[in-house]
């Protein structure tokens, strides 16, 4: 497991060869790659702010791993979120999961990017052309999280 909360960009490809690394068992590989939209709610954003809390945010994050590790069968997980100001296009969060079969992988992609939406603690705040706004919770992020129970 691997979990990193950072400012810096990362390299999607560099994620996942490290994640892989090699194991011949892996039969599956799938990630989500989130990215900073240039619209939200019918407003332009031009960027994307992202406050977290320091040692909670990694702990809160490490138990969606381990409980996505416990539920499916899947040889590695790795989870790296940015924080701080971005622009639209920038990517903002890689899931990546390994495992020997396609469906325990997405389920467990799936997952851990359901759980992060709303159990770890981030905070979100847009520069529109408005002003700033700090982004809510969506109904549908906690209907996603709802669906497993």
């Amino acid at each position: 497991m691997t979990v990193r909360v950072q400012t810096a960009p990362f390299d999607v490809e560099a994620e996942v060869a490290a994640l892989r690394g090699g194991d011949a068992r892996v039969g599956a590989v799938v990630t989500f790659l989130g990215t900073v939209r240039d619209i939200n709610d019918g407003t332009a954003v031009a960027t994307l702010e992202l406050e977290h809390y320091p040692g909670m945010t990694e702990k809160a994050l490490e138990a969606i791993v381990a409980e996505a590790q416990s539920r499916f069968d899947v040889y590695g997980v790795r989870v790296v979120h940015r924080v701080g100001p971005l622009a639209p296009t920038e990517p903002i969060v890689l899931v990546a999961v390994t495992s020997a079969h396609r469906a325990d992988a997405f389920d467990a992609c799936r997952f851990v990017m359901d759980f992060l939406k709303t159990r770890a603690p981030f905070w979100k705040k847009e520069r529109t052309p408005d002003g700033d706004r700090w982004v809510d919770a969506r109904v549908s992020d906690d209907d996603a999280d709802a669906r497993w129970g």
